[in-house]
């Protein structure tokens, strides 16, 4: 077989395509999003962008209820979302074979929160894979599907940010193509009323002991055996970390941790005298170790917030050796790099809103994207973030909360479609009074710039309808829906005063595309006359990476443009009060 080199994710995507996977639906999000990215690519596999995860899900599902092999992607809040078809779908089953990969993100390198994912296998009685690298990545997938197939149930494959963007050998080979057969009516295999579904729900759990007995003889739960005096439990990347670090004990490494593989677990520990068990995040193996009678350690020594290292893991081991009496922390900071703080990018189209809106100082209820950047000063403008569709759904709650405050909800584009939607239909209905900005910038742009229903082009390259965010919202029944160029400042102004001041809920569309995907607006750098400039500093509250701060004798400062940056959008022409920012050859 030919040898490559490959991400997590891209292994995932060839793994799919080589069993036959005939369809695949997602909702872009780090670090999951280049699996579709990838498998879209391939010859024979119809993929498309859903509008959220739980779309992606469902649609999966029926396509695999008519017999296709089917995958849907997503990262770890997004099974949040999708939660609700799952818990389900297990009961019901399904024909074809269906995959669910969900990319965990120890350590929020992108993320608002730390999850586990096996929580959800447990919870939805759903076989759960974890594979520690790409070349597992391609072969679990593949394996996925046959366990789909055979039990009927979709299968988890749970990712980590490492594994995902990771590159390893892989040895590929050719596609196993599939068909699909047709859906096969049988309202009590696929219908679950009550009548129906008690009978589901006791199949369930006849066919999780069956799936309980194959973990036990599954070949990829496997025990590799050492020394005698220590035994580590593991599954996923935490095994590639704890292989390095106790390279003399012995293993059972669990390819599929869920369901727990009791009879193997006690076999194993008849083996060594003493057991760790090294997983990322949550204690989810230990508990249920101890919970079969068998003395086993492992969150006392190995934290449970963040995400592992050789470091952290060499800093554990001193502990469980009794060399040290603290694990060093899971995040260690870096020293000696020039502090960084994340900003918008030069010329992004956000800016100048947040600018605006931080002068009205109104309690601002964001979302998740780009704009979360706005939280940071100078322009600390966002007071609280939840989760995606909150920035409506929340500042909605806020505002009927009736303290006086001036209330705004901001969302992004895609995140409108994803889950906004809702949450403004609950504010025409139930009569709110607040103003909500969608910042339209065409682009899923915090993920890597993917299609979305308001772009008019599909995940494979198709025209098609564009979704109007104007004409949802006057079906939510918002009456008040303005459009403005978010880099005509006086007009902003103007757009937001009024809004805030009317007495019902208003929607406030800013548009104009990302600045890194259309280059239309990027002209040559300002420049600054020094003649004119009074080191006011107000040009500095728009936090543009493109005009710097530089120190001078006495305290005092000077701003300068940087031209590699600066791409012209002159958003700071129109906020210096003295005219000393000017265009290329404009006169002083």
């Amino acid at each position: 077989m030919e040898k490559v080199v490959l991400s997590g994710n891209e292994a995932f995507a060839r793994g799919a395509w080589e069993a036959g996977v005939n369809i695949a639906a997602a909702y872009p999000g780090t670090p999951s999003t280049e699996i579709l990215e990838n498998l879209v690519k391939y010859p024979d596999v119809y993929c498309q962008w859903s509008p959220n995860e739980k779309v992606a899900l469902e649609f999966a599902a029926g396509a695999a209820l008519a017999g296709a092999r089917t995958l849907a992607c997503m990262k770890h809040v997004g099974l949040n979302v999708a939660a609700d078809p799952l818990m389900t779908l297990t009961y019901i089953g399904i024909k074809g074979g269906m995959a669910l990969i969900v990319a965990d993100d120890p350590g929020m390198h992108s993320s608002q929160n730390e999850q586990d994912t096996r929580h959800y296998a447990r919870l939805a009685r759903a076989p759960l894979l974890e594979p520690s690298d790409s070349e597992e990545a391609k072969e679990y997938i593949g394996l996925a599907y046959e366990i789909s197939e055979q039990f009927r149930t979709p299968v988890i494959l749970k990712s980590t940010t490492r594994v995902s963007h990771s590159k390893g050998v892989v040895a590929i080979g050719e596609r196993k193509p599939h068909k699909a057969d047709g859906y096969e009516k049988n309202p009590q295999l696929y219908v679950p009323v009550p009548i129906y579904g008690r009978k589901m729900r006791v199949a369930l759990e006849e066919r999780f002991q069956k799936l309980q007995e194959y973990a036990c003889a599954m070949p990829q739960n496997m025990i590799v055996e050492r020394s005698n005096d220590l035994g580590i439990i593991t599954s996923g990347i935490a095994y590639q970390y704890a292989a390095e670090i106790f390279p003399e004990a012995s293993f059972l490494k669990l390819a599929m941790p869920f369901p727990f593989p009791d009879d193997l677990i006690i076999k194993f520990s008849k083996t060594v005298k003493r057991i760790l068990v090294v997983e990322e995040l949550d204690n989810f193996l230990e508990e249920h170790v101890r919970s079969l009678g068998i003395a086993a350690e492992g969150k006392k020594y190995i934290p449970g917030i963040g995400e592992l290292s050789l470091d952290v893991l060499e800093e554990a081991r001193k502990k469980f050796e009794g060399k040290t009496d603290t694990a060093k922390p899971a995040v260690k900071p870096a020293p000696k790099v020039p502090p960084r703080p994340p900003v918008f990018c030069p010329g992004c189209p956000h800016r100048g809103v947040f600018y605006e809106i931080s002068k009205l100082k109104p309690v601002v209820i964001g979302d998740i994207g780009c704009y979360s950047l706005a939280v940071f000063p100078p322009l600390s403008a966002m007071d609280m973030i939840l989760c995606m569709g909150a920035g409506i759904s929340s500042a909605h709650g806020a505002q009927k909360a009736d303290t006086g405050q001036k209330i705004v909800g901001v969302v992004g584009d895609s995140t409108f479609f994803h889950s906004g939607i809702t949450g403004l239909l609950d504010i025409g209905y139930n009569k709110g009074k607040l103003v909500i900005f969608v910042l339209d910038n065409r682009s899923t742009a915090m993920t890597g710039h993917q299609e979305h229903p308001g772009t008019g082009r599909t995940l494979m390259g198709q025209p098609t309808h564009r979704a109007s965010i104007e004409a949802f919202a006057r079906a939510c029944g918002i009456n008040r829906v303005v459009r403005v160029d978010p880099y005509d400042l006086p007009k902003l102004r103007k757009v937001i005063k009024d809004e805030m001041d009317a007495d019902e809920a208003s929607v406030i569309i800013t548009e104009a595309p990302c600045i890194l995907i259309d280059h239309s607006r990027v002209k040559e750098p300002m420049r600054i006359d020094p003649d004119e400039c009074k080191s006011c500093g107000l040009c500095l509250k728009l936090s543009c990476p493109g005009l710097e701060k530089k120190e001078v004798s006495g305290g005092k400062f000077k701003v300068e443009v940087n031209p590699v940056l600066c791409r012209g959008c002159e958003l700071c022409v129109q906020v210096c009060p003295f005219g000393a920012i000017k265009k290329q050859g404009e006169k002083s």
